[in-house]
C-alpha cells in the first residue's frame, strides 16, 4: 500500500498561516470579553491597551504576546508562500516583513504596558494622564506596530494589483488608509470618544485584513 506524504515545509507554511487566521479573532474575542467584564472599563473611552493594568492585566499582556507571536509566524508563512517559484512575486520581501513588524509591536506593547489613564483601572483619577518611561515605550511600540500594519496593507495592495486581483488590492489599500486615519485621529484627539471608537473599529478591520490575506495565501 502506498502512502502520500506532504513536504515538511508545506505543512509548516500552512500551520503558520493558520495561526495568522486565528490571531485576529482570538485577539478581538479576548479584548471584548475583558472590555465587557472589567470593572470601570468603558470601551468608548478606554483603548484596549489600558486592560494591561490592574490585577487581571496579565490577560491582556498575554493577549499581546500570543497574537504577536502568531502574527510573526504568519509573516514567516507568507514569506515562504510568496517566494515559491521564480520570479519572486511583487511584495514577497517587504509585505511579510511589515506584517512581522506589526507582530513585533504587539510584543513590545506587552513588554511596555500603557500607563493608567482616564479613570482606569478603578481608582485612577479621571484626568490622570502622566506618561512614564514604560508609557513612552508603549507609544513607541504602537508606532512600530501600527506603521508596519499600514505599510503592509499598501504593499499587499500593490501585490494584489500586480496579480490582477482588484478586490483584494482595494481591500488592502482601503484598510491601510482607514487605519492610518484612525491612528492619526487617536493621536490628535487626546482620547475623545469618537477617536477611541474609530480606532477600535480600525483594529478590528486590521485584524480582519490579516485573517483575509493569510486565508488567501494558505
Amino acid at each position: 500500500m502506498s502512502t502520500v506524504t506532504l513536504p515538511a515545509a508545506r505543512v509548516s507554511t500552512r500551520a503558520l498561516l493558520t495561526g495568522g487566521i486565528v490571531a485576529g479573532p482570538l485577539y478581538v474575542a479576548v479584548w471584548l470579553i475583558q472590555a465587557l467584564t472589567r470593572d470601570g472599563f468603558d470601551i468608548t473611552r478606554h483603548p484596549a491597551s489600558l486592560l494591561a493594568n490592574g490585577g487581571p492585566g496579565w490577560i491582556q499582556t498575554t493577549n499581546f504576546v500570543v497574537s504577536g507571536l502568531l502574527c510573526i509566524g504568519a509573516a514567516i508563512g507568507l514569506r515562504q508562500r510568496m517566494t515559491v517559484g521564480s520570479p519572486v512575486v511583487r511584495g514577497a520581501v517587504w509585505g511579510p516583513r511589515l506584517v512581522a513588524a506589526y507582530g513585533l509591536g504587539l510584543l513590545l506593547a506587552a513588554a511596555f504596558p500603557a500607563d493608567p489613564a482616564a479613570g482606569f483601572p478603578v481608582g485612577t483619577p479621571a484626568d490622570y494622564a502622566e506618561i512614564s518611561t514604560r508609557g513612552l515605550g508603549h507609544f513607541v511600540a504602537g508606532t512600530i506596530g501600527f506603521s508596519g500594519l499600514i505599510a503592509a496593507c499598501l504593499v499587499f495592495g500593490a501585490h494584489y494589483r500586480a496579480a490582477g486581483r482588484r478586490t483584494l488590492a482595494r481591500f488592502s489599500v482601503v484598510t491601510g488608509i482607514l487605519f492610518f486615519a484612525a491612528f492619526a485621529g487617536l493621536s490628535a484627539g487626546a482620547g475623545s470618544r469618537p477617536t477611541i471608537i474609530a480606532f477600535d473599529l480600525a483594529v478590528i478591520l486590521g485584524w480582519t485584513w490579516i485573517t483575509t490575506i493569510c486565508r488567501d495565501k494558505r
